[in-house]
């Protein structure tokens, strides 16, 4: 009679940085997505079952504070030290700010679907 000593579950913290770097939160060897923000149906390595997951508003919700802590301090430190015309910061800022709204909302959409992935939540207005 064998006694195996069951594993700890992994941390967390494994499993949302898996899915901020985009990969698949269970095992982080395949892509958590297909396209820019559709997640896979199915991880390619290990099989765990995705596409039934939707992170909704959660993800954007999230890029906006984090862009919008930013841009705003960036605007309030550089602002008053640079000379610049008119049509600049209209043109920088905003600019910027969808540079990184577009760069972080895929990292965003993943840390929400490894969560609710980890949290056995059913990811959709389904029963589960």
């Amino acid at each position: 009679m064998s006694h195996e000593v069951p594993l700890a579950p992994e941390p967390l913290s494994h499993q949302v940085w898996r899915g901020a770097t985009l990969r698949c939160p269970k095992c982080g060897k395949s892509p958590l997505f297909r396209a820019y923000l559709k997640p896979v149906e199915t991880c390619a390595s290990c099989g765990e079952a995705f596409g039934h997951i939707r992170a909704d508003d959660g993800p954007a919700w999230l890029t906006i504070l984090v862009v919008g802590h930013i841009v705003v301090w960036l605007v309030l430190v550089l602002e008053p030290q640079l000379s610049w015309p008119e049509w600049a910061p209209m043109v920088v800022w905003p600019g910027l700010a969808l540079a990184l709204v577009l760069t972080l909302l895929p990292s965003a959409k993943g840390i929400f679907i490894a969560l609710i992935w980890r949290s056995k939540g059913p990811g959709s207005e389904r029963e589960a």
